[in-house]
């Protein structure tokens, strides 16, 4: 049976449940999410949402820090419309529920964070995304014009020209999104679901690599199933790599927010020195790709297995009140953040790259819009400024919710059912596990913080045969939620291999030792694009 709405949504973080609830106000929407509502990288994001509140900030400034950042690749314009914008969408945040923390006058507190020269982050204490996903949810849930799926996968998008070359047909130009293939993970059975416009808000892919502050569902669905259909995708090689995760064998991929470093958080070595002041004048609060790439040198210099994170100069009182989750967290694993330094390591943990928008939120694929992280916009550039994304988000979501309610004359298409052909269930999930382990692993030590031409060839070698046997296994066996996911995760990290050896410089987050210094005439996006 075909479900049809007028908008497909796929994905239920910050960007996926705002376009929900603003396309709600037009027409009739579906909500796919692979896990339970709400899960999503959105939810554990600790340190805030940039915006310009105080008076004694301003626009210009927010937009030059963002450009700072980026290392000379991003859009600008993209930057001044997400600036402009993002009070207005804190603003509408506020107005659903959000509640952000307030200081003694009622006025909310904010805190600052590398890269950023004022004080601007509105946060939640050290749970940000899980009070705005918080808000976000109950209002999705509340709302009867939303069809919620939880638990359902998207398997693949369908165009108008995946449609034409089915039948022998010349393809339209440009191709139009007519819905998507999606795996209810319970039945295991494929939906057909038909829509005039789908918003891919599936977030990024920190699951390609071994070590990553991302929650288990971040295999970059969106991005594949884009490139797959022959979106354009740019700038896959600028993977930021958060340089605080929790260092503990039971942590499982804890983040340690960037705003201790903003409230005066000291990194230090296993001897206690403090050792920033060798890499940037700025010490903790230079950009993160700046403070990643000091720590893995310093690990690598020094042969330890973490730095340390060290607050205990600060108040007590301060520290768990500011921080509650971070300090409850880390005193279950028997870290006393008041009296002793917590032991860090960076971790893979946003992909500034992804599918390329315009300004409204819209692919190369006419009525495909793509909204955070799996989105390639122009406002992080080369590195993302620090607690930009959330920001990034829901601005986006609005503008596309917009765009997207002009199009509701557009028809819904009947669409071919699932074919499985020949598919049979298979006994050999040990074969799933272990690509996907052999995956992460060499992404991990060739594709990592610090590269090499050698390392990349090495792993493009060994993606392109690992893509060839997950093609053929692929389409021999019944779908799995384990099975799409890994073949996500394989195109998702082709992808980055193919952009990172493009790049023949050193710019923000694609640091290489054969080219180790900034090239201005590569002072362009890495743009790549599947020919069907």
């Amino acid at each position: 049976m075909q479900h049809e709405s007028d908008f497909l949504v796929i994905g239920s973080g910050i960007a996926g449940l705002s376009f929900a609830l603003e396309a709600a106000e037009h027409g009739t929407v579906t909500l796919l999410t692979k896990a339970e509502l709400g899960e999503s990288s959105s939810r554990y994001a600790q340190g805030g949402i940039a915006a310009v509140w105080d008076p004694e900030d301003s626009h210009s400034e927010h937009v030059g820090d963002t450009l700072v950042a980026g290392a000379g690749l991003c859009r600008r314009e993209t930057v001044e419309f997400v600036v402009k914008n993002g009070t207005a969408r804190i603003v509408a945040l506020i107005e659903r529920g959000v509640e952000f923390t307030r200081v003694a006058d009622g006025d909310y507190d904010l805190t600052r964070e590398g890269g950023h020269g004022k004080r601007r982050i509105l946060h939640a204490k050290d749970m940000t995304g899980a009070e705005i996903i918080r808000a976000l949810v109950a209002a999705v849930r509340a709302d009867p014009r939303i069809d919620l799926r939880e638990r359902v996968m998207a398997v693949d998008l369908i165009t108008a020209g995946w449609l034409a070359r089915r039948t022998m047909q010349l393809p339209p130009e440009p191709d139009r999104v007519l819905g998507a293939y999606a795996l209810d993970l319970e039945s295991r059975q494929v939906g057909t679901y038909a829509a005039r416009v789908v918003a891919l808000c599936t977030g990024g892919a920190g699951k390609v690599y071994l070590y990553t502050t991302n929650p288990d569902i971040a295999s970059g669905d969106g991005i594949a199933m884009a490139w797959r259909c022959g979106a354009r995708i740019a700038n896959m090689e600028f993977v930021q790599f958060h340089p605080t995760c929790l260092f503990h064998p039971h942590a499982k991929s804890f983040l340690i927010s960037e705003a201790l470093r903003g409230e005066g958080g000291v990194l230090r070595n296993a001897d206690g020195e403090r050792f920033m002041e060798r890499y940037d004048p700025r010490l903790e609060l230079a950009p993160r790709d700046i403070v990643a790439r000091a720590i893995d040198a310093e690990l690598k210099r020094r042969g330890d297995d973490s730095v340390f994170l060290d607050m205990t100069h600060l108040p007590a009182d301060f520290l768990r009140d500011h921080f509650p989750n971070i300090h409850r967290r880390c005193l279950e694993l028997g870290i006393d953040i008041t009296a002793e330094p917590i032991p860090v390591v960076p971790a893979a943990h946003y992909f500034c790259g992804g599918v390329v928008t315009d300004l409204s939120g819209e692919s190369s694929i006419r009525n495909l819009f793509v909204i955070g992280e799996a989105s390639c916009t122009g406002l992080h550039g080369a590195n993302r400024l620090a607690s930009n994304s959330l920001l990034e988000g829901v601005v986006f979501a609005h503008a596309a919710a917009a765009a997207a309610a002009g199009r509701l004359g557009d028809p819904i298409e009947q669409l071919p059912a699932w074919d499985p052909g020949g598919a049979v269930d298979s006994d050999e999930l040990v074969v799933i596990k272990h690509t996907w382990d052999e995956i992460r692993q060499f992404m991990w030590n060739y594709v990592g913080i610090v590269r090499t031409t050698r390392r990349l060839k090495r792993a493009s070698r060994r993606i392109r045969m690992t893509r060839e046997e997950i093609g053929r296994y692929y389409w021999d066996f019944q779908l799995s939620g384990d099975l799409v996911e890994l073949r996500n995760l394989a195109d998702v990290a082709m992808l980055v291999v193919q952009c990172a050896l493009r790049r023949r410089e050193s710019r923000g987050l694609h640091y290489t030792l054969d080219y180790p210094e900034s090239d201005e005439r590569q002072i362009h996006e890495t743009v790549v694009k599947r020919w069907l």
